[in-house]
């Protein structure tokens, strides 16, 4: 059921606008005893889900017993980054997922339908797990709150992943990553209805039903200053919410461009971005824009690692970004990659495929290191005096002695791609 909808591409949402359309949901569910609320961390800082989270811990106040951010693998959330994010909300409500032993399997989707969905690219059953806080905990109101904006796992973010994999276990996770990276990434991004969704979907309705769950979804956009506005909102319990959202999110957050760029300079927010786990945001939301032959430059003054997770670092190190041949055969032949399937989707995530080249510009980490995982290196000072943030601006940008760049200041925003490889 729908609880609340709107949005358009002209919509600003205001704190007042997100807190009476919360007001107007919430009071549709009736009074609740114990509540859950389920926001991304601060990888998507810019969800405006921190100040969501705020208005429910505002609205429910003692009834908000626990806050479990949705970390999936990412390193749990410093004291310094809930303060930044959420506000006066109080420390001691926030919980740590632990995706390799805190969770709980609700049931497996069968690989014949695995199989069915993703057109023969993989044949396993795929887990749906939750954290245990999420299936044990008593709550009678799961709130998950969250941005839909164009994805490279399951085509657009957020609904249910948020929940099974952003609060899922570690064969799950790495099953339906790596399902995604199979399938190609580039028959997924910027749809709502591809193979992953499928799998996740037919978990929420299999395995799923008895928990009271509740989305939240922000479409979040850039104004014309430069400056975070909101889109829109949706509120509801099924499909209809996250259908709505992802509708307006391609007509905010997808770029199509007339013509293939010969060049692309991406700029990492050094307080979102630490690793390339992350940071291969870059590649991939602009992937389907570069043009044969063409360059991609990484601004990364915050990169200090590879993996968010000591794990996933030693296997991206041990491997490097290698393209989807490659990392099949790997995957056949490695068992740390067969019991690490996120972190090899993640390899072919973080691949041109060979298509052009990618130069990353660390803050943390050497020359020797950013070369041992396939990318070429660049300094940063000498980049950051160039291809100056401050100067630049989204788009295409002609520098005095000719150069042409285009600009993408956060990649976490949006998807772009070429009209004529975008089909």
């Amino acid at each position: 059921m729908l609880f609340y909808s709107k949005g358009s591409v002209d919509s600003r949402l205001s704190v007042e606008d997100l807190r009476e359309g919360l007001r107007e949901a919430l009071g549709k569910l009736g009074a609740r005893k114990k509540v859950v609320a389920i926001p991304p961390d601060i990888t998507r800082l810019h969800s405006q889900a921190g100040i969501l989270t705020e208005l429910v811990w505002e609205y429910y106040g003692d009834k908000l017993s626990d806050i479990l951010p949705s970390i999936g693998t990412h390193v749990p959330m410093t004291d310094a980054e809930i303060s930044a994010m959420y506000g006066k909300i109080p420390k001691s409500l926030f919980r740590v997922h632990n995706w390799r032993d805190g969770f709980v399997t609700l049931g497996e989707v069968p690989p014949d339908y695995v199989r069915e969905v993703s057109e023969g690219a993989v044949d396993y059953a795929i887990p749906i797990q939750v954290d245990r806080l999420v299936a044990q905990g008593g709550h009678d109101l799961i709130l998950s709150v969250g941005q839909v904006v164009p994805h490279e796992v399951i085509g657009m973010a957020n609904h249910n992943k948020n929940v099974f994999i952003g609060t899922g276990g570690r064969e799950g996770i790495n099953k339906s990553h790596f399902l995604g990276a199979a399938y190609g990434l580039e028959r997924i991004m910027g749809r709502a209805d591809t193979p992953v969704k499928r799998v996740l979907n037919y978990g929420a309705e299999h395995f799923a039903k008895h928990l009271s769950i509740v989305y939240v979804l922000t479409v979040v956009d850039k104004d014309e200053t430069g400056g975070i506005v909101v889109r829109g909102l949706f509120v509801g319990d099924d499909l209809e919410c996250f259908n709505l959202a992802a509708e307006l999110s391609l007509k905010v957050n997808f770029f199509m461009l007339d013509q293939p760029l010969k060049k692309v300079v991406v700029y990492l927010d050094p307080a979102e971005f630490k690793s390339t786990w992350l940071g291969n945001k870059s590649v991939y939301r602009t992937r389907m824009a570069i043009a044969d032959g063409g360059e991609l430059i990484v601004l990364a003054p915050g990169l200090k690692e590879f993996g968010e997770d000591g794990g996933n670092d030693a296997i991206i190190r041990k491997y490097g970004y290698a393209g989807t041949p490659r990392v099949l055969e790997l995957v056949k032949r490695n068992d740390d990659l067969k019991n690490a399937l996120g972190a090899a989707a993640h390899l072919i995530h973080g691949s041109s495929e060979g298509r052009f080249s990618i130069t990353y510009c660390p803050g943390r980490l050497t020359k020797d290191e950013i070369e041992s995982v396939n990318f070429n290196y660049a300094d940063l000072g000498a980049m950051m005096r160039r291809y100056d943030p401050a100067k630049l601006k989204d788009g295409m940008n002609v520098l005095p002695d000719g150069d042409e760049v285009f600009y993408v200041s956060n990649p976490a925003l949006g998807l772009w791609a070429h009209k004529g490889r975008f089909k």
